[in-house]
């Protein structure tokens, strides 16, 4: 008998079930439920899904414990230090890092799919100037399913490639044109012959009036946020983006309502919410009395970007990041900024102070990717929308692997029910 083939033997009132264990080539092996109900008319409970595998995928491996994320098997680490933003990409949408034949070819389909139907431009401006460039992005994704349906056969391995190719070749141009809508400012169209980073960070920065000269220190650091968050398993995002999906639904209806998700604080907002805790914060004379805050177990105050609610160790992706912050700050000369003085103490608090330690309450990944963002000159409310911007290669990944799942079915949770229980209804007069 085969690891695929073992059985558990659950005694349920004094019922025997025998369910199969799944193998896992990393991770937990799973215990295979689908005929739980069948054999005894009980539902499992699980709120969250977090003791839950809704899905099988050869995409992303996350291990909290020991601190390990793989994209296809690499290291994270490893990819963000030898490989670009669109050869990661590659690898999470074909399985394999590109050769540099399959890279150019790759390169050339992105940047042929750069502009954005001038249209969808129009729709831009049904929105308020102060609308949260989250709502905009959420409207305008959504609306891509009504400009791009000629390749709409989500049972063609082609079609769903080519979307994911348009997915990934507008992104930037569509975050970019919100910001500067925001701003009043004309839209940048896309340079072909730039990078994927340089060309955002100009569609950003630019204006029509003045060359922009990218600083190349600047564009490696943007890319390699892009690639810290180009996927993270199955969080609440990209499991919405595939809960949408096993209806059939378009895939850019999917995306929109992953980031929809995104959109909330507890998921997308963190190196925002740790950009405004340090605004709140002031000075560096003040992170004292904030540290014994944090420490008070009756005081609801806690610092934004310490500890991970997965990374129980440590968060592979923030050692990197930790490099690149400190690369862009001696680049800019930050050194003494207000800001960034207040957010390396506070770094060397967390890294030294016992408390901090033992709680396992270290700088993660937003800690610095929002510190990162801040220096590149981009405000607060552009952070998710660019967090989406690269979270969509993971989100249009899983999408085309749970379409092509042979096992693939409609999503249908099951819950547990506390309400009233059948009664009639009765007369107006006799209630």
């Amino acid at each position: 008998m085969s690891k695929n083939e073992k059985l558990v033997l659950i005694d349920l009132q004094k019922q025997a079930v025998d369910l199969p264990i799944l193998a896992a080539s990393l991770g937990p092996d799973v215990i295979d439920i689908r005929r739980l109900h069948a054999q005894t008319g009980l539902f499992t409970y699980d709120p969250g899904f977090t003791s839950t595998a809704s899905c099988q995928s050869k995409i992303t491996y996350l291990d909290g414990e020991a601190g390990l994320l793989l994209y296809r098997g690499y290291p994270i680490e490893q990819l963000a230090e030898n490989c670009d933003f669109l050869e990661v990409c590659y690898l999470l949408l074909n399985g394999e890092l590109p050769n540099g034949s399959e890279m150019r070819k790759f390169v050339t389909h992105i940047s042929q799919d750069v502009l954005v139907h001038e249209q969808l431009i129009k729709f831009y401006s049904g929105f308020r100037r102060d609308a949260h460039p989250m709502a905009i992005l959420v409207g305008v994704v959504g609306a891509l399913s009504a400009f791009y349906h000629d390749v709409m056969d989500i049972t063609s391995q082609e079609s769903r490639y080519q979307s994911a190719i348009r997915l990934i070749a507008k992104m930037p141009t569509i975050v970019a044109m919100c910001y500067k809508y925001s701003i009043g400012k004309p839209f940048m169209y896309p340079k072909r012959k730039l990078g994927y980073a340089e060309n955002f960070l100009r569609m950003m920065m630019a204006d029509p009036c003045d060359e922009f000269l990218a600083n190349p220190v600047l564009v490696k650091a943007l890319d390699r946020i892009l690639i810290l968050h180009a996927d993270h398993e199955q969080n609440a995002s990209t499991s919405t983006v595939r809960l949408a999906g096993s209806s059939g639904a378009n895939p850019y209806a999917c995306v929109a309502a992953g980031i929809a998700c995104l959109w909330g604080a507890d998921h997308g907002g963190v190196n925002e919410a740790v950009l405004n805790m340090l605004e709140e914060i002031g000075d560096v004379s003040r992170l004292s009395s904030y540290v014994t805050r944090a420490k008070d177990k009756n005081d609801a105050f806690r610092f934004s970007g310490l500890g991970h609610r997965v990374y129980k160790s440590n968060d592979p992706r923030a050692k990197l990041m930790r490099v690149t912050c400190y690369e862009v700050i001696n680049e800019l000369a930050l050194q003494e900024s207000k800001l960034f003085k207040l957010a390396m103490n506070l770094e060397r608090i967390a890294l030294e102070d016992s408390y901090f330690i033992e709680n396992k309450l270290y700088p993660n990944f937003d800690f610095y990717s929002g510190l990162v963002l801040r220096a590149l000159g981009i405000p607060c409310a552009m952070f998710t929308a660019i967090f989406a911007m690269a979270r969509s290669v993971g989100w249009i990944a899983h999408w085309d692997e749970m379409i092509s799942d042979p096992e693939l079915k409609i999503g249908r949770p099951r819950q547990l029910y506390q309400g009233v229980e059948k009664r009639d209804v009765q007369n107006i007069s006799n209630r």
